[in-house]
């Protein structure tokens, strides 16, 4: 694909926008951060973004969350930052979202950035997924893999064993890229998760299987041992034959950072963040700006079906060029409600459990003050017709 830096920002800017993301000036001016005295201290460094192996972007997602007082906000925070990759100056965007406890932020960033890519043309794509799981399953996990690899030093290059007084993951991460054979047969850490964090990521896979995502889970999809945990994933771009590039022009890859903002801050703030980079394409010297359409629906949700639901109904609406409002984060019903009745939106569609089983929302006409269950076909042929007339 020929991509330019400009157009790939543009699309960039415009999707995340679309998925409720913000720039950080725009989350910034909600009143408890314009209230707030003092930033969040944190104590990352440069190490800590060498470390994240994504550019220290999702390093930097941090620090501007603790820097800009979002730290303030008691609801879920999505922004996103448009950057230059540091050293190779390649143009790239970022997609952060704190406060979010539950699975939906995972998914939300897959969808994000799995349409991103569709809208850039590169429509041949699968997502890799993997969970070191939360702490106690990681620890689980690091001493099993430990003592395996200590069993095997003998079989191992010499440079994995000097990793191996960093850190077993670092080892192995080594072995992976070299693709060792003993990389291969080292534990699951699948088969360590806690309760807890088991039924996390299958929520995710639930995610993927609903919304007919190809997807491969990959055990061997790691991060950093200091930066993640719980979910990471990677969407890979596939050739014609179906295998994946190994160098693509378009790289993305995101996941869960809980403890690495306990680390910095010892604060328990949730964090899931994502990176699409364009690859050997410089980012231009001044960030395009793009100017959204003012929407009339509010997709409103409640539980975690109708939430996925939702989000592959909001995918659909942006396919037929319905312009929507959405916080498919929240968990208050009552909380979306009055936000659609505050941005003063001709249409809410509404998605509980019952919808959710029986296939169809509710279409809520917010000047006629009247309501109707109808199927979600129907709700697109209605929208359609409505977004036509509406542009006469």
């Amino acid at each position: 694909m020929d991509v330019t830096a400009t157009d790939f920002l543009k699309q960039a800017t415009s999707t995340a926008e679309y998925f409720g993301f913000k720039t950080v000036d725009a989350v910034k001016k909600h009143p408890e951060c314009k209230s707030c005295k003092k930033k969040l201290k944190h104590s990352a460094s440069a190490v800590d973004r060498r470390n994240d192996a994504l550019h220290g972007m999702l390093t930097s997602g941090m620090t501007s969350f603790c820097d800009s007082k979002l730290h303030e906000i008691e609801a879920p925070v999505l922004f996103y930052t448009t950057e230059q990759v540091p050293r190779t100056g390649e143009a790239a965007i970022t997609l952060q979202v704190f406060n979010v406890e539950k699975s939906i932020a995972e998914a939300i960033l897959i969808h994000a950035t799995k349409a991103l890519a569709t809208d850039l043309g590169f429509e041949n794509h699968s997502v890799r997924i993997n969970s070191l799981g939360d702490r106690d399953s990681s620890v689980r996990y690091i001493r099993e893999l430990t003592n395996y690899l200590k069993k095997r030093m003998d079989d191992m290059p010499e440079a994995a064993r000097e990793l191996m007084k960093e850190h077993s993951l670092t080892a192995l991460a080594h072995l992976i890229e070299k693709d060792h054979e003993l990389a291969y047969k080292t534990p699951n850490p699948l088969e360590y998760l806690t309760d807890k964090s088991r039924k996390h990521f299958r929520e995710i896979i639930e995610y993927l299987d609903l919304a007919d995502t190809q997807y491969e889970i990959d055990p061997k999809l790691i991060g950093h041992h200091e930066c993640y945990s719980d979910a990471l994933f990677s969407i890979d771009m596939l050739d014609d034959e179906g295998s994946r590039i190994q160098q693509p022009e378009l790289m993305i890859k995101g996941g869960r950072y809980n403890e690495f903002v306990y680390r910095n801050t010892e604060r328990h703030i949730p964090a899931a963040g994502a990176v699409v980079v364009l690859r050997d394409k410089k980012g231009p010297a001044r960030f395009p700006k793009v100017k959204l359409a003012v929407p009339s629906v509010y997709v409103v949700q409640l539980g975690f079906g109708p939430k996925i639901k939702s989000l592959i109904l909001v995918d659909e609406l942006r396919k037929s060029g319905i312009h929507v409002h959405q916080n498919l984060a929240c968990d208050s019903l009552s909380e979306q409600l009055r936000d659609a009745e505050a941005k003063g939106v001709t249409y809410t569609v509404i998605t509980g459990q019952k919808e959710f089983v029986e296939g169809a929302v509710i279409l809520r006409d917010m000047r006629a003050r009247t309501q109707e269950q109808i199927s979600t076909e129907a709700l697109l042929t209605r929208l359609r017709r409505s977004s036509k007339v509406a542009s006469i």
